[in-house]
């Protein structure tokens, strides 16, 4: 890219020609905002609605379709008569003016408003622009690094940073003179945008389905058979400890000089996110020489035993895909057993987070932990093999379709994400 022609490195086929450069003021004028805060909204009924900048930091996209977005209503229908003069049209921008780290400055644009009355609320600063731009256009530009890269060094604050009206006056808005260019590069991010979503509510329904599915699949607390159970099974589950069915294995010491750039790689709870194993690039790996304990195996279950976040302590999941050397650290806990994903799955449900809340020790500064052996006198239900390796295999692939899903969720957003970088100038 050539920032002094202002030509994007990216450009569809049929455009050409520097992009135009223009001062933010003469691009948009300023729309006044309120100071109405949460408690003065309401998610039932009201005369208009209001776009709270928390929001639009954390919920909300480059576009705002009002049709279909989430958006609370003013409670008192007094201020909201006094507000209405300040309403929203499509195209504008809604810019969150404070925030607690560098995504201060996150926009969105407003599509689909009809006659709705629709205004902008606390820490926003809400803008028109006086030039025709395409819609989407400004949405996703505006939320670029090519344009919020102008906004880091005139962000006040520490704690919480903030830009105001004068400073974003100051930024330049650089973009295609022809409309159709600003049209295919709009609808090029919404096309992406619509698969990401689309993927993401395949992702959640898969994840509830999960969800409920470990709620029925296994016997609730006090019970001895699950709500649901897979055609030619019944009779009541057995009661086992832990050592039972799975043996506990303790993690990997090494001092800080067993540490080298090519050997074995010890497995920490990073290694572990969301029920989903995975090998990461800050991997620590460990000479040969200091490894003292069995190599992980694929369908071993590694399980965080320690960490500084009590929260994070217990979480696990089925080591696989796995085709290097590797052993778990000290924090870490392996569970071998015959099976892993009936096992994993257990792990889901209500004894272990009984087991959890009553073994976690932490807080004060304390690093939070569980103990192995604590683990293998715990009791659980369990059915005889065959519905454990059905229940298992129903798990597994459950588990498959929703890291698919999420696998395309991020690449599909790394792809969002480079062609932001390249498609503006």
């Amino acid at each position: 890219m050539s920032v002094d022609k202002k030509v994007p490195e990216i450009r569809f086929k049929g455009f050409s020609g520097a992009w135009d450069n223009q001062p933010f003021r003469q691009c948009f004028n300023n729309i006044p905002s309120n100071t109405l805060s949460r408690a003065d909204l309401n998610y039932q009924t009201g005369l208009a609605q209001n776009i709270h900048y928390g929001d639009v930091l954390i919920k909300f996209g480059e576009v705002l379709d009002i049709g279909t977005g989430s958006l609370p209503f003013i409670t008192c229908d007094e201020t909201a008569n006094k507000l209405k003069h300040a309403a929203l049209k499509n195209g504008d921008i809604i810019i969150a003016d404070a925030a607690e780290d560098n995504t201060v400055g996150k926009c969105t644009e407003l599509s689909n408003v009809d006659d709705r009355v629709v205004l902008s609320g606390l820490h926003t600063i809400a803008v028109r622009p006086t030039l025709p731009f395409a819609s989407k256009f400004l949405g996703y530009y505006l939320n670029s690094s090519s344009y919020h890269d102008q906004l880091l060094s005139l962000m006040q604050g520490t704690k919480v940073l903030s830009i105001s009206k004068t400073v974003i006056q100051n930024t330049n808005v650089t973009f295609p003179s022809s409309e159709p260019e600003q049209t295919q590069i709009g609808n090029t991010f919404q096309k992406l945008d619509s698969l990401i979503n689309q993927h993401q509510q395949k992702h959640d329904k898969l994840s509830s389905i999960k969800k409920a599915m470990l709620e029925k699949m296994f016997p609730k607390q006090g019970e001895t058979t699950p709500e649901i159970r897979f055609k030619g099974f019944s009779g009541e589950w057995e009661e086992i400890q832990f050592k039972e069915i799975a043996e506990i294995r303790r993690g990997l010491t090494y001092k800080p000089s067993d540490i080298v750039e090519n050997g074995v790689v010890v497995l920490r709870s990073s290694n572990i996110n969301i029920d989903k194993f995975g090998l990461r690039k800050d991997d620590v790996q460990v000479d040969e020489s200091a490894v003292n304990i069995n190599s992980i195996k694929n369908g071993n279950i590694l399980i965080t035993s320690a960490n500084g976040s009590s929260q994070l302590v217990g979480k696990h999941a089925v080591v696989k895909g796995l085709t290097i050397d590797a052993v778990h650290g000290g924090f870490m806990l392996v569970a071998e057993t015959n099976a892993p994903y009936f096992l994993n799955a257990s792990m889901n449900t209500c004894w272990y987070n009984q087991f959890l809340s009553m073994n976690v020790a932490g807080g004060n500064g304390a690093i939070g932990n569980i103990k192995g052996s604590a683990l293998e006198e715990e009791c659980l239900y369990i059915p005889k093999k065959e519905e454990q390796e059905k229940i298992g295999s129903y798990f597994q692939k459950l588990d498959t379709l929703i890291n698919q899903h999420q696998q395309q969720i991020t690449k599909l957003n790394n792809i969002k994400q480079a062609c932001l970088s390249k498609m503006f100038v």
